[in-house]
């Protein structure tokens, strides 16, 4: 007997080396400018200033870290840095969810961010795919998307480290039978 309330989480595939390479650069960046920018006597630099750059840099960073994918009873929980997605399984079309890479199935692409944070191969939040439709993405990568339809016309796209043990996990906490034999 599978137990439904289970909490299962599923990592993800890693984070490209472009990514990490961009966020270096900004740091980088951020600590070149408060450390060398020359300073005139007539227009010292703000007290608060360096906390601002801290603050800016810092909070992308921490958001960066939020990702996660839990199937926790019913229910996919998606934290994907300042976005969480909670979608009962029973909201999911779990017959038509398929494994695509994105560079063969480009109409699945992620194009407009209307709500997201997004660094070079790296997208989390709320998207309008290339068919208009509209989805909640945390993609670290492409070439092994799981992406779900919602019974709404909606997608979720993930890009777990096993995305056909993610979907199987689904599957196994689908809808109840409507009828059960006693034995």
């Amino acid at each position: 007997m599978r137990d439904r309330d289970a909490t299962q989480d599923f990592p993800l595939q890693p984070l490209h080396a472009a990514s990490w390479a961009i966020l270096v650069a900004i740091v980088a960046a951020v600590v070149i400018g408060v450390l060398f920018v020359p300073r005139h006597q007539a227009t010292p630099m703000p007290p608060w200033l360096p906390l601002l750059l801290v603050l800016a840099v810092g909070i992308p960073l921490l958001a960066l870290r939020r990702r996660r994918i839990r199937v926790d009873g019913r229910e996919l929980c998606v934290a994907a840095t300042f976005y969480t997605r909670r979608t009962p399984i029973d909201a999911l079309d779990l017959d038509h969810a398929r494994v695509v890479d994105l560079a063969e199935r480009t109409e699945l692409k992620p194009t407009l961010k209307t709500n997201g944070f997004n660094l070079p191969f790296f997208q989390a939040g709320h998207y309008r795919l290339r068919n208009r439709n509209k989805a909640f993405c945390l993609l670290t990568g492409r070439e092994r998307v799981l992406v779900l339809p919602q019974r709404d016309g909606r997608f979720i796209l993930l890009s777990p480290e096993k995305p056909q043990a993610l979907l199987d996990a689904l599957r196994a906490s689908g809808p109840f039978p409507q009828s059960r034999p006693f034995r």
